[in-house]
């Protein structure tokens, strides 16, 4: 079943044709990795999920992004919309409080007062983003003292505790050391088990690990789009077989 469905979609900055009639289909628990080169539309995309692109002036988008079914770019509510498709970015953004209160923070949001119930949720995302064991004696300490790998899996538990069925990932390891990397990786395994996860990687290697699909983006353009293996292994096009064999990237 497809969790996200793509038709369609042309996306304009002012008069910048930045994605050009993108039709793309996001199956459900799975990983599909968006990759191509810098400036390619790969997160131009992402963004386009959760309507992310509406912060920005004079975007212009056209055709249509299904979530369930349902268009998001016609009468939707964007807030409950970004509850249910989380996002996390290419660097982490920890807010400037205790680890806790990071986890807390959706749910208190919502009016959520309940301690027994905020205990829960803060603990089950802790554990589902593989941290609780390192931080659960010290959750009121400031989220700006942990290491940049453990401040991007907490971005991830903050992303979690609202229960999304979709996360988005912006190149979340892309400011991090190897072992905080495969850390975010072997995490990413886990939670393709209960969430939709579409990530944007610059790594070719982090695509073919992680990821069960993959859409090559050149140009504003959707190249191809399939089984991981057959993208990397035996490509379609050309200019796919040309990025992923390391001819330009």
């Amino acid at each position: 079943m497809n969790k996200l469905e793509v038709s369609d979609l042309n996306l304009f900055y002012g008069e910048n044709h930045a994605l050009k009639d993108i039709s793309l289909k996001i199956p459900s628990r799975q990983v599909t990795a968006l990759i191509g080169p810098s400036g390619c539309g790969k997160s131009t995309l992402l963004r386009t999920l959760n309507r992310m692109n509406d912060l920005v002036e004079g975007v212009k988008i056209t055709g249509a992004v299904k979530f369930e079914g349902e268009d998001i770019y016609s009468d939707v509510d964007v807030k409950q919309l970004r509850m249910r498709v989380g996002m996390v970015f290419q660097k982490p953004n920890p807010f400037p409080m205790s680890i806790y209160e990071n986890v807390a923070f959706g749910l208190k949001a919502q009016g959520v007062k309940d301690k027994r119930k905020l205990d829960e949720v803060v603990e089950e995302s802790l554990r589902g983003a593989a941290l609780w064991d390192e931080v659960k004696d010290r959750l009121d300490s400031p989220a700006f003292g942990l290491s940049g790998g453990q401040q991007q899996r907490l971005c991830i538990a903050r992303a979690i505790s609202m229960q999304p069925e979709v996360i988005l990932m912006d190149e979340p390891t892309s400011a991090l050391d190897p072992i905080a990397t495969h850390k975010i990786e072997e995490l990413m395994d886990e939670l393709r088990k209960k969430f939709t996860i579409v990530i944007v990687t610059h790594s070719m290697n982090q695509a073919k690990r992680i990821s069960d699909k993959t859409a090559f983006f050149w140009m504003g353009e959707l190249v191809e789009h399939g089984e991981t293996a057959q993208v990397f292994n035996q490509p379609n096009d050309q200019r796919t077989q040309g990025y992923v064999s390391g001819e330009f990237g």
